[in-house]
């Protein structure tokens, strides 16, 4: 514990003890230059050379527009992966996916009215499902426990 290491503190703020913006160029640091791996080493190998990477790896597909059935969807496969019923392993939550359940019959309620009867019916046949595979799935556990 007697070893004593330095560390260099640098101040990052933009403006003087008066309250005045500092000139940025003069009080930021050069920046350090980074030397690129050479060639024959063997993190250059490993990295590779970026421009040889296919387009696709660079640039992700923009996400989905927003839209109702993407909000149900989204908490419908909250729920399933609560119930356990999707994402890998069995990781059952059953007060997370009454949460999501529940969230579910709020939006139905709120929505009444204002929903196209595509919306509207994938809305209630998605609650009726998941209140049903809820209390099998409340059975189960219950059972399991109990014997």
């Amino acid at each position: 514990m007697s070893e004593s290491s330095e560390f260099k503190v640098s101040d990052r703020r933009r403006f003087s003890a008066d309250g005045e913006p500092l000139d940025e160029a003069a009080a930021a640091p050069p920046p350090e230059e980074v030397s690129a791996p050479a060639e024959d080493s063997p993190v250059a190998e490993a990295v590779g050379d970026p421009a040889e990477e296919p387009p696709q790896a660079q640039t992700a597909p923009p996400p989905p527009p927003a839209s109702f059935e993407l909000l149900v969807y989204s908490l419908i496969m909250q729920a399933e992966m609560s119930l356990g019923f999707a994402g890998g392993p069995d990781r059952t939550d059953l007060p997370m996916a009454r949460h999501a359940i529940d969230m579910l019959g709020v939006l139905q309620t709120k929505t009444k009215g204002n929903l196209e009867l595509a919306e509207q019916r994938l809305l209630e046949n998605s609650l009726t499902e998941l209140r049903f595979r809820f209390v099998q799935r409340s059975q189960e556990i219950s059972r399991g426990d109990a014997a």
